[in-house]
């Protein structure tokens, strides 16, 4: 095992925040351990490649009032290669950490503070790069929710290359739920922001190059987290839920849910123009995340998490009231139908559990699949994952496996076995920790049975905090992809 130790522990909070304690508390070490120790089972011999998961990790003591959206991002990773288990943990070296790491303290403020002190720049906001991770044109891309420049990695070594560029092609910034199409390798994005057309949208060869753009013109400001793709389109979203004008004509952010609002849809070609989209309106209401989408004759099936109401703030004594509200999302699965024909929306509910962070076969992105795997929410002052949920997509039937008293999940993967016979002839990977002992494992479960309990466990050498998403990279990919970076 090597350390690295060069970083600063961030110190303590004046203010408790439970995003900076407990199983979500930094961990500044940056480890390297190879045969990392099987605990039960055994590792499976043909699982090739890289599990990897993004979250955020504070190096200093922030200013003023942490949201966990704020901290320094940190990917860990358990590298898996003829039966044998390596982990890595590496900070994402943006240029807010390089700058803040020779300052020896923070220096921006996070996004529930005003930001008019932080360091002048282009725009005021830290990017943390700390929410999504997305491997691309021999890149892992680390990406941040309010879209930011997207940092490339070495998938293996965790090494920050730099900003990605695109080759100098990238006219805009990434938000963090880019699409990777692995049947093309082509990666579709967006981003917006607070002037016009407030919403971009992209898509970038397999080579890493920018071969599309288009703005697309909304009411105003507007907060989209995610979008899906099928083979032949994307689908852009303008959810009635963004930052209150005045707060933002002030600095600060505040988040505001206008139920007199619909849901809207914005689907359009792959490669489309503005003047091709096509809006679907539904109901009132946000989505975190999409599960999936495809094309069914005349119609497009869109999957998602869907959220009816940003949950209310229920504590306001208390100074995070409203980060803490926020980060607890009551989410249920949800269909939606697109008709390309008659330009109308049918809208269902698949079930009433409080689920999200959906994981699904990557090389099922954008075509009909059957299967999500996603994170029960426990009801509680944060979020938690307490469980494990297969749905079937098609009738929103379901297997539910908790991880037992104080053990908390993370997103999983999804790892389609050699030769697969069927979508769930798979193993999910999931980094899991145990709030009794303060340690962390990686846990494998057999996708076709989870409610059978992970089949392997790996002990880790260090807690990984809990975070936000992952990605799996299958050695192949890894092997075939170029490396370029501009």
């Amino acid at each position: 095992m090597t350390l690295r130790e060069e970083l600063v522990a961030p110190a303590a909070e004046a203010l408790t925040n439970p995003y900076l304690e407990g199983p979500y508390a930094p961990q500044a070490q940056e480890i390297t351990a190879a045969d990392l120790p099987v605990l039960s089972g055994e590792v499976p011999r043909d699982l090739d490649g890289v599990y990897v998961r993004n979250g955020p990790n504070p190096q200093f003591a922030p200013l003023g009032r942490y949201h966990w959206f704020d901290g320094d991002g940190m990917l860990h990773a358990v590298h898996f290669d003829s039966g044998r288990a390596t982990y890595r943990n590496r900070y994402v070296r943006t240029d807010e950490f390089t700058t803040e790491r020779a300052a020896g303290t923070a220096l921006w403020r996070g996004v529930i503070e005003p930001w008019d002190t932080n360091p002048p720049g282009d725009r005021r906001e830290r990017n943390a790069a700390n929410t999504d991770v997305v491997f691309h044109h021999g890149n892992l891309l680390a990406l941040w929710y309010r879209a930011g420049k997207p940092y490339a990695l070495d998938p293996i070594t965790l090494e920050t290359r730099g900003a990605d560029t695109f080759g100098a092609t990238l006219p805009c910034e990434v938000s963090a739920h880019a699409k990777v199409d692995e049947h093309t390798e082509e990666l579709m994005f967006f981003d917006y922001g607070i002037h016009a057309p407030y919403l971009r949208y992209g898509v970038a060869d397999p080579s890493g190059k920018v071969v599309h753009h288009t703005g697309i013109e909304l009411p105003g400001p507007r907060l989209p987290h995610d979008m899906a793709i099928t083979e032949n389109y994307s689908i852009l979203m303008d959810l009635p839920l963004y930052n209150d004008p005045r707060a933002a004509a002030a600095g600060r952010f505040k988040l505001f849910f206008d139920r007199e609002l619909p849901s809207r849809f914005a689907v359009l070609p792959r490669r489309g123009t503005a003047a091709q989209v096509r809006w679907f309106e539904a109901k009132p209401g946000y989505i975190y995340h999409s599960v999936n989408a495809w094309e069914e004759g005349e119609e497009i099936v869109m999957i998602a998490c869907r959220v009816a109401r940003p949950s209310p703030v229920t504590d306001r004594a208390h100074p995070l009231a409203q980060l803490l509200a926020y980060l607890r999302p009551e989410a249920t699965l949800y269909r939606y139908r697109f008709n390309l024909r008659t330009g109308t929306t049918a809208e269902t509910p698949l079930d009433e559990v409080n689920t999200e962070f959906p994981a699904i076969d990557q090389t099922r992105t954008g075509r009909r699949g059957r299967w999500s795997y996603q994170m029960r929410l426990s009801v509680d002052r944060t979020m938690l994952f307490d469980a494990v949920v297969k749905y079937d997509v098609r009738t929103g039937d379901k297997q539910t496996q908790p991880f037992g008293d104080g053990i908390f999940g993370s997103e999983l993967t999804v790892v389609p076995r050699p030769h697969a016979r069927d979508e769930d002839d798979a193993w999910l990977t999931m980094f899991a920790h145990n709030n009794h002992t303060g340690r962390s494992e990686v846990w494998i479960y057999d996708a076709a049975d989870v409610t059978a309990g992970p089949i392997c466990r790996i002990g880790l050498p260090a807690r990984v905090p809990l975070g936000f998403h992952a990605t799996w990279v299958s050695g192949a990919r890894m092997r075939a992809a170029a490396q370029p970076l501009g």
